[in-house]
């Protein structure tokens, strides 16, 4: 069965529920998780944008995810399940976290679905279906 569950989160709603279900689900198999969030680099290399306010964001957005971690790590403990946690930053979440499953040696990725609908979905794909197609290991999507 499955020993090391990654759980990404980005602090939505379902994100937040699939955290929750994700530790219930570690807690009852006797796994450990890694929790990960994801600080999009949104600017890229637009060179209208000022450093300053690109590093403010940055910092912003690594604070509220630092915020989504550190929840998660006291929910976890709150259940007796053992929780490391990772932050990174990037232009493409779903590699972040498909890395991370492989370098932490995670065996399930567990995730929300988010869904984009009509076009976008077409156009952009959710990071979960990204996920799906990228990583090796199972790919659990809770809806």
């Amino acid at each position: 069965m499955f020993k090391h569950i990654l759980l990404p989160t980005d602090g939505s709603n379902l994100s937040e529920i699939v955290v929750e279900k994700g530790i219930h689900l570690a807690q009852s198999i006797n796994a450990r998780i890694t929790g990960i969030s994801v600080v999009l680099n949104d600017f890229g290399y637009e060179s209208d944008i000022s450093l300053n306010f690109r590093l403010e964001s940055e910092e912003r957005n690594k604070i509220r995810a630092e915020g989504y971690l550190s929840a998660m790590k006291q929910m976890a403990q709150g259940a007796g399940v053992i929780c490391d946690v990772v932050l990174e930053v990037g232009d493409q979440p779903y590699e972040a976290i498909v890395d991370t499953a492989e370098k932490m040696d995670c065996d399930l990725i567990m995730m929300a679905s988010h869904g984009r609908k009509g076009i976008g979905a077409l156009l952009l794909g959710s990071e979960t279906q990204k996920v799906l197609t990228h990583s090796k290991i199972p790919v659990l999507v809770y809806r």
